[in-house]
């Protein structure tokens, strides 16, 4: 897979960190494809194809999606348990991309099958490198099966 074809959901509510990660998305030629939504339900409205998404093809999930946790109307949390325990969707990468320092946000989104949790951090620069460094790894680096449908079907 190359990045041309990859999409990116981007689960953030802070304009200040949409901004900063669409910039070093773009600089690292990776944003060719990222939907940026700003809250939990329309995060799972995103995935699931319903509401203002219902006219997006199903089948055309996203190959990572950056969760924040603190999120508007539905927390991170509650997002991440609906991928992870939905067919369709638990293939898909999720990376915890938050503030929260709790030990039981960490925990929580381990048991309910997040792949990486990274607390943001607070330097520019070391938050465009933790940024670029996902990027590389889940899009260029990282393998997963081609098909999320076929993957899903025999479990």
């Amino acid at each position: 897979m190359n990045a041309e074809n990859a999409e990116i959901l981007l689960v953030e509510d802070a304009l200040e960190d949409v901004e900063l990660i669409m910039h070093t998305l773009r600089r690292e030629n990776l944003a060719n494809n990222v939907s940026i939504v700003h809250d939990g339900e329309e995060a799972l409205d995103f995935l699931f194809c319903r509401g203002a998404y219902a006219g997006r093809r199903p089948e055309q999930l996203p190959q990572l999606v950056l969760l924040d946790l603190k999120l508007p109307k539905l927390d991170g949390i509650e997002v991440l348990a609906q991928i992870k325990g939905d067919r369709r969707t638990r293939i898909i990468p999720v990376v915890i991309l938050t503030s929260s320092r709790e030990e039981r946000d960490l925990v929580n989104s381990y048991n309910l099958g997040a792949n990486s949790y990274i607390q943001k951090p607070v330097d520019f620069d070391q938050f465009r490198q933790v940024v670029k460094s996902l990027g590389l790894y889940w899009l260029i680096t990282n393998h997963r099966p081609v098909s999320v449908r076929g993957a899903s079907q025999g479990q």
